[in-house]
């Protein structure tokens, strides 16, 4: 890797600001786009970018991190032509932010481990100026539902609502499965959908906390099962493909056989 002056990295950002500029001016695709036409293209990016992270895969972080900068830079273009704010604007209010964020750093508070700056951030948030005037308030509704649970949970920890004691997060898990359990005992004519997809709710939203009480980011730990599932499935497909045999055809115990196989390549 070459390591860049400070000076160079402002020339590249530079150049982006005048490439965005020129591509605003002269690219009639460029020129069309707006807020709303940005969004979802965004929204395509960053999960990209989550792709490239689950997969280690860093030359492509790379690249999809230059998409998202470009996209900021273009948000910061079309909110300058409206005249809403600019990109000065958007790193003023964000270094404003992490100092004001950051009392430990740039005044007297004290902060001696990670755990002690992120209690405190909840806290920090709620005087801002513009700050939150609830503490969940903060969450978005448009995340998704796991990301979402645990971002709450977490929330609601900054300010003190939390477990005291993880025996019990544990506890609440068990109850969880014995209601889920219950529901399930209705023979098929009485069983209550809604009622059981509720008691489903609440057991992934006590498994969640349980994660985070251990600092497993839930998200993460579904994602990496999922592409363990995908290499092992694939590895079975193939396998069976090679075989001559077609995955409808076989019985359950010589899929499980080709799957079984597949776990020495994908732990």
């Amino acid at each position: 890797m070459t390591m860049h002056t400070r000076e160079s990295k402002l020339q590249a950002f530079g150049q982006l600001l005048d490439i965005m500029d020129e591509l605003r001016e002269k690219c009639p695709w460029d020129k069309k786009q707006t807020f709303e036409t940005l969004r979802p293209l965004t929204i395509e990016e960053c999960f990209e970018l989550n792709e490239a992270l689950l997969h280690k895969d860093y030359a492509e972080v790379c690249k999809e991190l230059g998409d998202i900068i470009m996209h900021i830079v273009f948000y910061a273009k079309v909110g300058e032509e409206q005249e809403l704010f600019d990109i000065q604007e958007i790193l003023d209010k964000v270094c404003a932010k992490l100092k004001f964020r950051h009392p430990h750093i740039y005044a007297d508070a004290k902060a001696e481990t990670a755990t002690d700056v992120e209690l405190s951030w909840e806290k920090i948030k709620q005087r801002e100026k513009d700050g939150n005037k609830t503490v969940l308030a903060g969450v978005p509704d448009s995340l998704p539902s796991m990301i979402k649970a645990y971002r709450m949970q977490d929330k609601a920890r900054g300010v003190g609502f939390d477990w005291e004691h993880k025996e019990e997060a544990w506890d609440k898990v068990r109850e969880e499965i014995e209601e889920v359990q219950a529901e399930m005992t209705q023979s098929p004519e009485n069983l209550d959908k809604m009622a059981l997809e509720a008691e489903f709710g609440d057991l992934f939203f006590s498994l969640i906390n349980v994660a985070r009480l251990y600092k497993v980011n839930p998200d993460n730990a579904l994602e990496r099962s999922n592409l363990k599932f995908r290499n092992r499935f694939n590895y079975l497909e193939a396998k069976a493909k090679e075989k001559g045999l077609n995955l409808k055809d076989m019985t359950l115990a010589q899929m499980d056989a080709l799957y079984n196989e597949s776990k020495t390549l994908f732990p």
